[in-house]
């Protein structure tokens, strides 16, 4: 039964274009302790931030467990800045921002070995509008957050959206791409699904704040959590997730997107 539930969900999440699955934590079988990277540079200062941890057994649990004493820096251009560790595995650069056009690097050093990735910024798709329409979801009037804009013509994009409500970020993948909206005036709709919500957690109500960050990355980290996102709709719910497809070298996982971020904030009417 559950099976069957995210298939659908993950179906319909399609037919409108963005693919929405449940957020997971890279668990997998056997413990090989691998490196997980999760490094952010966006084109506002104050947002790039790189956390690294290590992989853990799929039965484990999913608190996050920094990785301290690693050597941090983002490079372009023959410019380099050092993050600084302000927590156990988080590593920040407060003054760094990104611009659109530009491809950086990231280089992780611990324990004498290295870890590299490049990420291309692209350009910025402003979002038009941030509304919460209603919709019968499986017998139950349902409000849904509504992100609306134009995809530019003539140009592939990539997209992932991040949701929170009530201050709480929404464990959830939303990501699409323009093969079939080229150019097209698009509503994306972060549907929440799944039995893990039926404590109703997530549910939208009046009076509640409501932001999205609309996010334009690159096509390796459009294919990260795209592939993260599919791996978690095997068809064992007992199942390792297969590993997502990485942008970083070296023996790690996980991914370095260099992107742009636009936030809106509306409150529930």
């Amino acid at each position: 039964m559950r099976n069957s539930f995210i298939y659908t969900i993950l179906g319909a999440a399609l037919l409108l274009g963005t693919a929405c699955e449940k957020e997971i934590d890279l668990n997998l079988n056997g413990n090989d302790n691998k490196l997980v990277i999760d490094a952010v540079l966006t084109d506002i200062k104050g947002d790039c931030v790189v956390k690294l941890s290590r992989t853990k057994d799929f039965s484990a649990d999913n608190s996050f467990v920094g990785v301290s004493g690693a050597k941090v820096q983002i490079y372009h251009n023959g410019d380099t800045t050092l993050l600084t560790e302000t927590a156990t595995g988080v590593y920040v650069a407060p003054e760094l921002s990104g611009s659109s056009g530009n491809t950086y690097g990231l280089l992780v050093t611990l324990d004498g070995e290295r870890y590299t990735a490049t990420s291309y910024m692209p350009s910025k798709v402003p979002m038009d509008s941030l509304s919460i329409v209603e919709e019968d979801l499986f017998g139950d009037m349902t409000k849904v957050a509504n992100v609306s804009f134009r995809d530019p013509a003539g140009e592939t994009n990539y997209y992932r959206f991040q949701q929170y409500i009530r201050g709480t970020k929404v464990k959830r993948y939303y990501v699409r791409n323009d093969d079939l909206t080229n150019g097209n005036d698009i509503n994306a709709r972060l549907y929440i699904l799944g039995e893990d919500d039926d404590d109703h957690e997530y549910d939208i109500n009046s009076g509640d704040e409501i932001t999205v960050e609309m996010l334009n990355i690159d096509a390796a980290v459009y294919k990260y959590f795209y592939s993260l996102s599919s791996s978690a709709t095997g068809e064992n719910e007992s199942a390792t997730p297969a590993n997502p497809v990485s942008n970083i070298s070296g023996n790690a996982v996980g991914y370095f997107s260099a992107q742009t971020v636009e936030r809106k904030t509306i409150k529930v009417p």
